[in-house]
């Protein structure tokens, strides 16, 4: 009888290299020899669909996940995660927030964690009329009244990361928070967050790319950080971007090494007891920013795009058989009122949206985010 509790370093290496997250923490349970070997760090997490973040048990205080490619729910108990809000996912890391507007970046399934200073305190000075007067009055919504929960999740709008934290500590989170999406970053060993400087609009997506943070405002102007200059500052890059108007939402990505944009296109709905925002479409363009021009891409071929407050993801379908080619999967664009009910899959072959998830679990404050678990 073969003693598998015997094999080599390098054969129990070289199988977990080939196993999804799910399994990967099965193999480390098999015995101690194969424990040992899960915790190495020589191989990368093999290709896999990312997990949606859902929101706290009611009861237990645990983190529910979804786990896309076996249709499955997770429980996991997360103290740091507790009353804690996640507005940011890049590579494998949560950036969460708490009532106190104090923030931590979490590696929800190693427990590594970064305690990062309090975001910036609000610009109650702002003239928001100057800030909305050429967008279309279809994007501007009525005065509300916020909870403290509901300023919680509107403090930062979107996070990411320059490089995964274990691969280079000097790895920089870039935000987007306050009123207008500021953008503002923060390095190991800061002790505070430092704010670029740009215009005073309001911003939809961040992504870093080819080594440098890009930056989208709600008009489609395409923006660089300069960190050369005296104080990090936004530069227009001078290339108009866009074809059918203003977009619900627009996404920056990097995708085999180009530089693309998408546009979310929603249209307003009015239910007996709610109001809704639901996505009917979507454009992929590529953009060129030497030659300042950008192209429409019909279809991302066998690829799958995950879209939402996450960094972007794309995920290879010969890979994951469960997921659906040529294929956007989205959740929310924002926090709803009414919850989160805008999510789904749109089809760039038909361009049909249908459903991966039933929507009557979502809360009304906090909408689910992509995650690619990263077990190193």
């Amino acid at each position: 009888m073969v003693d598998w509790s015997g094999l080599t370093t390098d054969v129990l290496e070289h199988i977990s290299s080939f196993l999804p997250f799910p399994d990967h923490y099965r193999f480390g349970a098999v015995c101690k020899n194969w424990r040992s070997v899960s915790k190495l760090r020589r191989y990368p997490p093999a290709p896999q669909l990312p997990w949606l973040v859902l929101d706290e048990e009611s009861e237990t205080k645990k983190r529910k996940f979804y786990s896309l490619s076996e249709a499955k729910h997770h429980s996991i108990e997360i103290p740091e995660l507790h009353g804690r809000y996640i507005c940011g996912s890049s590579y494998g890391w949560l950036f969460a927030i708490d009532i106190k507007i104090t923030c931590i970046l979490i590696n929800p399934f190693t427990r590594d964690c970064y305690d990062l200073p309090p975001i910036p305190a609000y610009n109650r000075d702002v003239d928001f009329t100057t800030l909305i007067e050429d967008v279309p009055s279809d994007y501007i919504e009525e005065p509300r009244n916020f909870t403290l929960k509901e300023m919680q999740t509107r403090s930062v709008f979107k996070a990411i990361l320059s490089h995964d934290p274990k691969e280079r500590p000097d790895f920089t989170v870039m935000i987007l928070f306050g009123e207008i999406n500021t953008p503002a970053f923060w390095r190991p060993g800061d002790s505070s967050w430092t704010m670029v400087d740009g215009p005073k609009c309001r911003f939809e997506d961040v992504l870093y790319f080819k080594e440098k943070f890009f930056v989208i405002t709600a008009m489609n102007v395409l923006h660089v950080v300069d960190f050369q200059l005296a104080g990090p500052k936004l530069k227009e890059i001078g290339l108009e971007i866009g074809k059918d108007g203003y977009p619900q939402q627009c996404y920056l990505m990097d995708f085999n090494g180009n530089l693309f944009f998408v546009e979310r296109f929603c249209e307003y709905v009015q239910e007996v007891d709610k109001e809704l925002d639901l996505t009917v479409g979507f454009n992929v363009l590529e953009l060129n920013l030497e030659m300042k021009y950008f192209c429409e891409w019909d279809d991302i071929d066998d690829y799958v795009m995950f879209l939402g407050r996450n960094s972007t993801i794309f995920v290879y379908s010969g890979h994951s058989p469960n997921c659906k080619k040529n294929s956007i999967y989205f959740t929310n664009v924002t926090d709803g009122f009414y919850g989160c009910y805008d999510l789904g899959i749109f089809d760039m072959t038909d361009e049909k949206i249908s459903k991966f998830y039933s929507n009557e679990v979502f809360p009304r404050v906090g909408a689910p985010i992509w995650l690619s678990p990263n077990p190193w």
